[in-house]
């Protein structure tokens, strides 16, 4: 039997849909200094999409080559989730305020959301994949956003959108297009997919 899969992500959220899909996972918070990168692939003219596939493989590897020489054969998957807006990047919110102001922002417009995965194996990529979603935010009320922010709490900063779309947050849209596990942070059936390939999970 395989030891478990290694997420390279701190998300509580990410863990969870692998967990209740059935995947036993190792959770290793990667360190990677993401603003730094995204500055870097911004500055190179990179798309949103290349800069997703570009932070998830980094911490894929940083965790993989960590890990490699006591725990040799392990599989480590790195994922990350951008948000994008009229060529605006959108990260997560640092506190209440900024979830309003870009709550805000991006009211009554549509904006995507880009979630990459990568899977490596002894410091090696073996596989990567990205999906985007796009998002109509209905033209919500000042009062409205007030209610929602009180209601939801802190749990809006970890979110890059400050919103769950499996919560409250489903009341702010009026269309979503696209893969709902991508809405959520991970495109999580081609994630099985490739688990399955390679013997992590039955077929």
């Amino acid at each position: 039997m395989l030891p478990p899969l290694v997420l390279a992500s701190g998300s509580t959220a990410r863990a969870r849909m692998l967990r209740d899909a059935g995947v036993a996972v190792e959770v290793v918070t990667p360190r990677v200094d993401e603003d730094e990168i995204k500055a870097s692939y911004r500055a190179e003219g990179a798309g949103v999409e290349d800069t997703a596939i570009a932070l998830a493989e980094m911490k894929a590897l940083a965790v993989s080559r960590k890990i490699m020489t006591s725990n040799p054969g392990r599989y480590v998957l790195g994922a990350d989730q951008m948000l994008a807006c009229g060529g605006i990047w959108f990260d997560k919110p640092a506190d209440r305020a900024a979830a309003r102001a870009q709550l805000e922002a991006l009211r009554d417009r549509k904006h995507h959301l880009v979630s990459a995965a990568v899977l490596a194996k002894d410091g090696v990529r073996l596989w990567h994949h990205v999906d985007r979603a796009e998002l109509t935010m209905r033209d919500v009320s000042d009062s409205y956003l007030d209610d929602y922010l009180a209601q939801v709490g802190d749990d809006v900063l970890g979110s890059v959108g400050a919103y769950h779309l499996e919560g409250l947050g489903a009341q702010l849209f009026s269309r979503v297009r696209g893969d709902f596990f991508t809405v959520l942070g991970l495109p999580l059936l081609p994630v099985l997919a490739i688990l399955r390939q390679h013997g992590m999970l039955p077929t």
